[in-house]
């Protein structure tokens, strides 16, 4: 088929733009070329058509029209509308992005059949300068405080409680029976036996807690109290209550002396406390490095972000929420179980991360491109080499990686990110930044 013939206001000033990324051709098909390539491909299922009371290959082409005429011709037409909206946008060197939406046009022609395809571009991308930007590089050395503040969390996921004969404290886990009423009646939820919690840890309202703190066992105590106006039972947000308590039981906490049963419980099987904290030391700064590290690069991901404004295709927004809904999906019913697997996801709640993910996205395409930024073999394997240092047979986590290339590529991903991370840093003006232990490791706000 000559497609160079379909093609009608293909030179670049009739693209027509609709917004900032739109573009609008007009393409047409030869209705010669569309019937010869219809009549050859009826003729090649003649060859092969199997019907009733005909030998394979003579039954007669008005039938064979007749039951597959329609099959040929939308399949010749489809064909012949890729051509030439290839042909087309690589002549005007558009660089398509997602699909183009083609329809037929209402006016009539006797010679060709005509369409109007819209599509999107991407964005051509001038990179921003960050000469003037301000990074601040979080910075923290492992040393003994952070140890010992490490040794405590890891203590404290392993305490005990023992009964004791005084007044619950914050840090005590109490046993108790309550029984709520609003106006005087009681109502769903409000009622239990054999309750236990920590004061302090935030299972119950804050009121709740500090009205049984103070309480020995057997001791009972009604109180007032009202439930925040965000509270997510709206029957209760807001309103008025009465507690009766009773205290049955107090226990303090009792951490787990740092001896050769407490390495074993790390997985250290010979108990030798010295092998323990080797182990925990060598985590630790793994888990600091990772953390800085990536606090550094959400904001260099951010200043690319300001620095280099550009519009976004919609295809490519809608194609990545997609994908973000299917890992929602997927993460939701790991995490229950396949009980959410039909959870009515909504595709607004993800747009702001998509264009984000796709914005960025470009722009770190074109900052490798230009900056010859791109992944190297040794710099995938020292990632890789490092994230097994974290199991017990790293070498097994090492064949896995590169038992698979999608797997090897996710790694690729994460050197160009930092490659382009340390070029920002070249660029940039840094601020080392002293950071808080305790904070950066999620444990205070």
């Amino acid at each position: 088929m000559e497609t160079n013939a379909a093609i009608t206001n293909a030179e670049p000033e009739a693209t027509q733009r609709t917004n900032a990324l739109e573009r609008r051709l007009d393409l047409a098909v030869p209705i010669a070329d569309l019937d010869r390539e219809i009549e050859q491909r009826l003729r090649r299922i003649s060859k092969n058509v199997k019907m009733p009371g005909f030998r394979p290959g003579k039954v007669p082409a008005t039938i064979v029209k007749q039951q597959y005429g329609e099959q040929a011709r939308h399949e010749a037409l489809n064909d012949a509308l890729e051509r030439v909206f290839g042909e087309t946008v690589n002549t005007q060197q558009l660089r398509v992005a997602g699909h183009p939406s083609i329809e037929p046009k209402t006016s009539e022609s006797s010679t060709h059949i005509e369409f109007s395809a819209v599509f999107e571009v991407y964005p051509e991308i001038k990179l921003g300068d960050l000469k003037d930007v301000n990074i601040e590089r979080p910075a923290l050395a492992v040393g003994a405080a952070e140890m010992e503040s490490t040794l405590t969390a890891l203590r404290k996921q392993r305490v005990s409680f023992e009964p004791v004969d005084r007044p619950a404290a914050p840090g005590d886990r109490v046993t108790v029976d309550f029984l709520g009423k609003k106006d005087g009646e009681p109502f769903q939820g409000g009622q239990a036996s054999d309750y236990h919690f920590v004061i302090g840890e935030g299972t119950m309202l804050a009121d709740f807690e500090s009205a049984v703190a103070g309480l020995r066992a057997g001791e009972e105590k009604s109180f007032e109290m009202t439930f925040p106006a965000d509270y997510s039972a709206k029957d209760l947000a807001g309103q008025k209550v009465t507690f009766s308590v009773t205290v049955k039981e107090v226990r303090e906490p009792v951490l787990p002396e740092i001896d050769a049963d407490f390495a074993k419980s790390l997985g250290v099987e010979n108990g030798d406390i010295d092998q323990m904290t080797a182990e925990i030391e060598a985590n630790l700064k793994r888990e600091v490095k990772k953390r800085l590290h990536g606090r550094i690069k959400d904001q260099v991901m951010d200043a690319l972000l300001k620095a280099n404004p550009i519009d976004v295709p919609n295809a490519l927004v809608d194609m990545e929420i997609q994908r973000l809904m299917q890992a929602a999906r997927q993460d939701m019913e790991q995490r229950t179980g396949g009980k959410m697997k039909d959870f009515p996801l909504q595709p607004e709640w993800f747009v702001d991360q998509a264009r984000r993910r796709v914005s960025l996205g470009l722009i770190l395409s074109e900052i490798v491109k230009v900056n010859e930024l791109h992944a190297k073999s040794d710099q995938v394997k020292a990632i890789v080499d490092e994230a097994a240092q974290s199991y017990e047979h790293p070498e097994e986590v090492v064949r896995w990686y590169y038992a698979q290339p999608q797997r090897l590529a996710e790694i690729e991903g994460v050197a160009i990110e930092d490659n382009v991370v340390a070029w920002a840093l070249t660029h940039a003006r840094v601020i080392d930044q002293p950071v808080d232990f305790d904070q950066l490791m999620g444990q205070k706000s």
